[in-house]
């Protein structure tokens, strides 16, 4: 049943034209420096982080699909933390910033279709080891750059398109005369919390785009996983064992961090939304769980630390040939 205090809508065009407030951090007078200061050096890290592994496999002559795809999860973290992270250290320096009503609907479109699109690149990456381990005799021959091609642009196609249908969904909705978000981005249940319809029916979109881009991608990464661990069993060497953990440890870390953080903030029911605590989970995994995503697979990925070894080696190498140039150039100017 509408609320008393709903907005008239002409047509959709009265939403469009007001904006939103966001609160952010507005009751965290007293942290707001040492918070500002902390998310900084942690979105810093985390964009740096990501370029490097970035650069380090587009340097890299030959890439496997695991690089490939690790390219690919890279630029998205690096994206994804720029859609919400400098919004959210503006909102540490103010009692409140706004967002106009199209900015506040672009911002979660590229925030759901980029995590999306992570959900579904991280299920080609579970057929890729599920590939190398159960089928290693055909794994060049069906991990082609084509297929590799086609799972990536697969995975942002269908990343963008849940995220264009859920947002069109959400911001069909009447809103009540305030406007203001208690949340530092326009995050899905922080803006839902708005609307003045009161039944369950405004929750399915989400429900959907949960089935979608959760619980679906899920349960196919478990499916691989098992066949995986089927397939392990059957294999009597030590060194193989360890070799498939080594490959697979770092793609199952970042899958339950994402799939985890993911579905405790939207998986459940309007009724159970806290914006005190959202907003704590939230400031958790857009800047937290990005910054470990690099650490996880430069330490844990025998792959991209090989990468990572190579590119360092060539940094030192162009050092030294640079240091003899000016040594030579230095040598001839003192001659003439």
């Amino acid at each position: 049943m509408p609320c008393e205090d709903c907005t008239e809508r002409d047509n959709g065009s009265t939403n469009a034209t007001m904006g939103f407030l966001l609160l952010g951090f507005s009751e965290l007078l007293s942290l707001r420096a040492l918070l500002f200061l902390f998310f900084l050096t942690v979105h810093l890290a985390t964009l740096a982080g990501n370029v490097v592994i970035f650069m380090a496999v587009v340097m890299e002559p030959s890439r496997p699909p695991m690089l490939f795809f690790l390219h690919q999860l890279s630029a998205i973290e690096f994206c994804y933390t720029l859609v919400i992270v400098p919004k959210a250290l503006l909102s540490l320096t103010a009692d409140g910033t706004t967002i106009s009503f199209i900015g506040c609907a672009a911002q979660m479109h590229l925030f759901v279709a980029l995590g999306g699109t992570e959900c579904f690149l991280l299920v080609a990456m579970s057929y890729d080891h599920y590939v190398a381990i159960c089928q290693p005799l055909h794994y060049v021959a069906v991990m082609s750059d084509g297929l590799c091609l086609k799972l990536a642009v697969a995975s942002c196609l269908g990343g963008f398109a849940v995220a264009l249908g859920l947002t069109v969904a959400v911001f069909h909705l009447p809103f009540c005369q305030s406007h203001h978000i208690n949340h530092f981005f326009c995050d899905v249940p922080a803006v839902l919390h708005l609307a003045c319809t009161q039944n369950y029916t405004l929750e399915l979109p989400l429900l959907a785009a949960c089935v979608v881009l959760l619980l679906f991608p899920f349960l196919l990464i478990l499916t691989s996983y098992a066949c995986i661990a089927t397939a392990l069993l059957h294999v009597h060497s030590s060194m193989g064992r360890g070799k498939a953990f080594s490959t697979c440890s770092s793609h199952l870390a970042i899958t339950f961090l994402h799939y985890g953080c993911a579905s405790f903030m939207y998986i459940r029911p309007k009724s159970s939304y806290s914006p005190a605590r959202d907003k704590m989970v939230s400031l958790v995994y857009t800047n937290i769980t990005p910054l470990l995503y690099p650490l996880i697979y430069s330490l844990r990925n025998q792959e991209i630390r090989k990468v990572l070894r190579k590119m360092l080696k060539r940094k030192r190498i162009a050092q030294l040939n640079w240091g003899t140039v000016r040594a030579v150039m230095c040598g001839c100017g003192k001659f003439w």
